[in-house]
């Protein structure tokens, strides 16, 4: 708040005072306005300049995303072909054609000659070869009207009347089949396409499908995989380790004009890293608001290690031993990547340097199995954490206690013990990179649909992203795995639900059918 002039104290000592604590304060907020603009209009990836600080270039692991800096190779790589723009490229520099799938149908014109006799002495031509080129057509999705016809035959004698019964339906007395049925869907929750655009694409092929309806055979379609999702749910909580999150989603409030603010969590089972052996897969629930009792309530089954962000919600859960936290170092780097863009911080910058030799370790051992990971780390990572904690505690004593960068060093030493948990169990990953990764999916969907209709919207969201989701970790098209469920789940045993899982369902269907491209 403003002072008057008035008000300012004369003691020269106490106003050297006050205009320290101010300074201090627009420190503080300076750094917070420039961090949100860059969660706001920024880039997301949070990899450095190579040519601006060479020595903090910092690759992540394996599939995180590439720095946005093109390294020195290609930067020379680049000029060249800039300064050689104008010129034709050689042959040799083309690509060889890439071959077109065997799968895909082929419709064959024949281009015979304008006539079949030579030109020059007009004897008839003979047949010496043929010339075959390939060219990829696309024809737009078209809707088939299946009719099932089912003739009634009766018995003269008997009057006895006999028919084939009517083929199941996903939905009882239904329009739509399982395949238009996974469309709307895998249109809405896979290619983030809101349902009034799918109309529109409808109606250009002269099908007359209103969002409300479209609406209704999402709610029908999440309704009968509700036992699926539950048994996914049940797979996820049994592993020995999770990975958790949340993100927001904007839900719209009748009757008061505006949208409330919703929440996505996922849990993650993914042991891929330390050469796991089950199938990955993601769990997503929904929840109105943020309180903690949610995750408590999802993981009241979950015995084991969670690794997660410094969420209070998740405090409880760790109280009495029965779940371990892990901490995620990539939040911990974060409140240094953020200072370091703000101000150029050179304390921060050395916080990332030392951290990345972190990372640089684990790039190294990903992919072992847990026993080779931890005595990898015993010996390598422990000896760069110590320094590090030395170093922050010594960092500490020498900046002012309210600056950005004692908040930053005093997130990473509070939650230590958290944090190099990695250390002695080789289950553990370094971050919390799996659940992150996870809600990418959520965030495209909510830029494109702009809000959930309601809370029953929510929750219907949730079912549908945790089996796609699962289907994208195990490197499976969800479209025929959709199809092929909704076919079936209606008459399916429900105490053999777990054979429907997306692993389960892979085996019974073709390579070509379920490889995502």
């Amino acid at each position: 708040m403003a002072l008057a002039i008035d008000q300012l104290p004369d003691d020269p000592e106490v106003l050297k005072q006050l205009l320290r604590g101010r300074e201090a304060l627009i420190e503080q907020l300076v750094a917070e306005l420039t961090r949100l603009k860059r969660w706001r209009f920024g880039r997301s990836s949070e990899s450095f300049d190579a040519t601006v600080c060479p020595q903090l270039a910092f690759d992540g692991l394996p599939d995180s995303p590439p720095p946005l800096v093109p390294s020195a190779v290609n930067v020379v790589r680049i000029a060249a072909v800039d300064s050689t723009r104008a010129a034709p490229r050689s042959q040799a520099d083309r690509r060889p054609a890439r071959a077109l799938p065997a799968h895909l149908p082929r419709r064959t014109i024949v281009h015979p000659p304008v006539s079949c006799e030579c030109p020059d002495c007009g004897s008839r031509l003979r047949r010496l070869g043929e010339d075959v080129s390939e060219v990829l057509d696309y024809v737009p999705g078209y809707f088939e009207v299946i009719r099932h016809v089912r003739p009634k035959l009766s018995c003269a004698k008997c009057a006895r009347i006999v028919q084939h019964p009517a083929p199941p339906r996903p939905i009882e007395r239904g329009l739509p089949t399982a395949g238009l049925l996974t469309q709307v869907v895998i249109g809405k929750y896979a290619d983030h396409c809101p349902l009034y655009r799918q109309a529109g694409i409808y109606r250009r092929a002269g099908v007359e499908l209103d969002r409300a309806t479209l609406a209704a055979w999402v709610g029908e379609a999440s309704k009968l995989l509700d036992p699926l999702v539950a048994a996914l749910g049940r797979y996820v909580l049994s592993a020995e380790k999770l990975h958790a999150d949340d993100t927001p989603i904007p839900v719209l409030d009748p009757g008061r004009g505006r949208t409330q603010t919703g929440r996505i969590w996922t849990y993650v089972r993914d042991d891929r890293p330390a050469a796991g052996p089950d199938p990955p897969a993601v769990w997503y629930r929904y929840s109105p608001d943020r309180k903690g009792e949610h995750p408590q309530t999802h993981l009241q089954s979950f015995r084991g290690i969670l690794q997660a962000d410094a969420y209070a919600g998740f405090g409880p859960l760790y109280g009495d031993g029965t779940i371990v936290e892990a901490a995620c170092w990539a939040h911990a780097r974060r409140k240094y990547y953020d200072l370091y863009v703000a101000d150029r911080s050179p304390i921060a910058a050395e916080a990332i340097r030392r951290i990345g030799l972190l990372y640089a370790i684990e790039r190294e051992i990903r992919g072992r199995v847990p026993h080779e990971r931890m005595t990898a780390r015993q010996a390598r990572s422990a000896p760069v954490l110590e320094e590090l904690r030395a170093w922050l505690s010594a960092t500490l004593t020498t900046v002012s206690a309210k600056s950005p960068i004692a908040g930053a060093i005093q997130y990473t030493l509070v939650r230590w013990t958290a944090l190099t948990r990695f250390r002695d169990d080789g289950r553990i990953d370094i971050d919390n990179n799996t659940a992150e990764r996870s809600i990418r999916p959520v965030v495209l969907g909510r830029r494109n649909y702009l809000f959930a209709g309601s809370d029953t919207g929510g929750e219907r969201a949730a079912n549908l992203y945790s089996l796609i989701g699962t289907c994208l970790l195990n490197d499976i098209d969800p479209y025929p795995y959709l199809e092929h469920v909704l076919e079936r789940i209606g008459e399916h045993p429900i105490n053999r639900i777990e054979a429907l899982l997306p692993w389960a369902v892979a085996r019974s269907l073709t390579v070509r059918q379920l490889r995502a491209a």
